[in-house]
C-alpha cells in the first residue's frame, strides 16, 4: 500500500476532518506500546520506526546483527514476515524457502543473521532461543507490547521524518510522536533532511 501524499504535507482539510479517528487510533495504540511485555529470556532489541512504512529498518537490523555477531554474540532476527503465507514460527533459510512463503525481506534478512518469522511473536522469541540465541533484534513491532524490550531504537527518514504530524489515518505517525518518544531510548536519523533534524531534535528535548 503506497502512503497517500497528503500524510507528508502540512495539513490540510482532509487531515483534519481524519484527525478526530486519528486521535483515538494514536491513543489506543500508546497505551499498547505501554504495556509490559513478556520475557522470553533473552535480551531483546526493537527495531522499528514512529511511522507506516519503512524508513531503513532493515538495513539497521542487519548492521546491528553484524555488530554483535562481532561481539562474540549469538543474534537471531525476529521478523513478522509480511507478505508470507507462512504464520511460523520457522526459521527462514533461503535455499528452502520462496519469498511467498516468507515474504521479501526475511529472505533478504537471512543471507545476513538467522532468522525467524513468526505472526506470534512471544513463540518466535522462544523458538529463537530454543535455536541458540544470546540476543534477538526484532525487526519493527516498536508499538507491539507482547515481548519485553531491553533497548527500543527509532529508526527515521531524514527528508520524510513524521511528515505531517498526525496519526493514522490523517497521517503517518502510529501514536503521538511525543508519547512514542517517551517509550523508545534511541532515534537514528538516516539521511539528511530538516525534517528528520527535527525529530532529532524533539527526542533532544527529553533528554
Amino acid at each position: 500500500m503506497r502512503a497517500p501524499a497528503f500524510w507528508w504535507r502540512p495539513p490540510g482539510l482532509l487531515a483534519w476532518l481524519l484527525s478526530p479517528i486519528g486521535w483515538v487510533y494514536g491513543a489506543i495504540t500508546l497505551r499498547r506500546m505501554r504495556r509490559p511485555g513478556a520475557d522470553c529470556g533473552v535480551p531483546v532489541i526493537c527495531v522499528g520506526n514512529f511511522v507506516a512504512g519503512g524508513a531503513g529498518k532493515t538495513p539497521t537490523a542487519i548492521a546491528l546483527a553484524d555488530m554483535l555477531a562481532q561481539r562474540g554474540e549469538t543474534p537471531f532476527v525476529l521478523m513478522r514476515g509480511y507478505g508470507g503465507s507462512l504464520r511460523g514460527p520457522v526459521e527462514v533459510h533461503p535455499q528452502h524457502h520462496a519469498a511467498r512463503a516468507v515474504g521479501d525481506e526475511p529472505l533478504l534478512m537471512a543471507r545476513h543473521a538467522r532468522t525467524v518469522v513468526a505472526r506470534d511473536r512471544v513463540a518466535g522469541a522462544s523458538l529463537a532461543r530454543a535455536l541458540g540465541a544470546s540476543v534477538i533484534v526484532m525487526d519493527d513491532g516498536l508499538q507491539n507490547p507482547s515481548l519485553a524490550k531491553r533497548w527500543r531504537l527509532a529508526v527515521v527518514d531524514g527528508a520524510a521524518g513524521v511528515g505531517n504530524g498526525l496519526c493514522l489515518p490523517a497521517g503517518p505517525l502510529r501514536a503521538p510522536l511525543d508519547g512514542q518518544l517517551g517509550e523508545i531510548d534511541t532515534v537514528l536519523v538516516i539521511g539528511p533532511g530538516a525534517a528528520g533534524e527535527a525529530v532529532a531534535a524533539a527526542a533532544g528535548r527529553r533528554g
